[in-house]
């Protein structure tokens, strides 16, 4: 967080000291800017920085996941559809009940042979069907979306776009990432798109920081234990994960913790999770087999 305010800061300078007349409004701005722009993530209460509204990067979210759900393949197997749809459901219910995120929930089975999911801004949940066999059970895929929630209700997609655009000196800018109309990605809406991980169709991926995963994995232990499913097989599911060999670790894994960090992570905040677990209403355990 320092690292980026004084980046900020020696931009601002730089920008003051080039100007005949400096300008008070740009300075009263970039100030106001600093000040709004630390939030703290809900449930960890850990600040960060971000100078891109809801508003804007859950518009680009909507136009991102409506094109891709228009060119993806949805899977016609409706029994794993029906799994898919309850368990996210369960998700999100329970990161209502924790954080009160006021997103339009929606999700869709994609029949892709790629072990990938993510939730984007606003709620909009993408499962491929490649990653089905990782998750095992209602138990793993739960894990697997209630840590994709997670980063999204923590606004993670948002923290590293304002990131990356502080680095490249462009946070008064921020406000106008979404006003190009004229159907071209420019740098600015790749660097948004890979904000939102789905850099991969315009050569811009941000990946998310070992704080992202970290968090994004303890939050969402508690979204899975809230909705009913057992937290201790968040940790069976990476202990899965960890256990892939050739080919290379897929694209899904590629900018997350080491394995065994992130089971000791898992691992110290199990005693939590389950405290939530034994508060849910209703008990699934690991559901069904997928």
């Amino acid at each position: 967080m320092n690292y980026l305010i004084n980046q900020v800061l020696r931009d601002g300078r730089r920008k003051w000291a080039r100007a005949k007349r400096p300008s008070l409004g740009l300075s009263i701005l970039l100030v106001t800017i600093l000040a709004v722009a630390c939030a703290s993530v809900p449930h960890t209460g850990r600040r960060q920085f971000n100078v891109v509204s809801d508003q804007q990067i859950n518009q680009l979210a909507l136009k991102a996941f409506r094109e891709l759900v228009e060119k993806e393949p949805e899977s016609t197997d409706q029994r794993l559809k029906n799994i898919v749809e309850q368990t996210a459901s369960r998700v999100s219910k329970a990161a209502e009940t924790v954080d009160g995120p006021k997103f339009d929930w929606e999700v869709r089975l994609i029949d892709k042979d790629i072990p990938n999911a993510f939730c984007l801004p606003g709620g909009k949940i993408v499962v491929y069907t490649g990653i089905l066999p990782y998750a095992h059970d209602e138990a793993g895929l739960a894990a697997i979306i209630s840590h994709e929630v997670a980063h999204a209700v923590a606004r993670h997609g948002g923290e590293r776009l304002s990131q990356q655009l502080a680095l490249r000196g462009a946070v008064l800018a921020g406000g106008e990432v979404l006003k190009k109309e004229d159907g071209t990605i420019d740098q600015k809406t790749k660097m948004l798109l890979g904000a939102l991980g789905l850099g991969a169709t315009v050569g811009v991926i941000l990946p998310y920081s070992r704080t992202h995963e970290f968090e994004a994995d303890q939050i969402g232990q508690m979204y899975m234990a809230r909705a009913g499913y057992d937290p201790k097989e968040a940790i069976n599911l990476w202990k899965r994960m960890s256990d892939i060999k050739k080919p290379p670790i897929p694209v899904w894994l590629s900018t997350h913790p080491a394995d065994d960090d992130r089971l000791r992570k898992l691992t110290e905040h199990l005693p939590e999770a389950m405290k939530h677990y034994s508060e849910a209403p209703v008990k699934y355990g690991r559901g069904s087999v997928l």
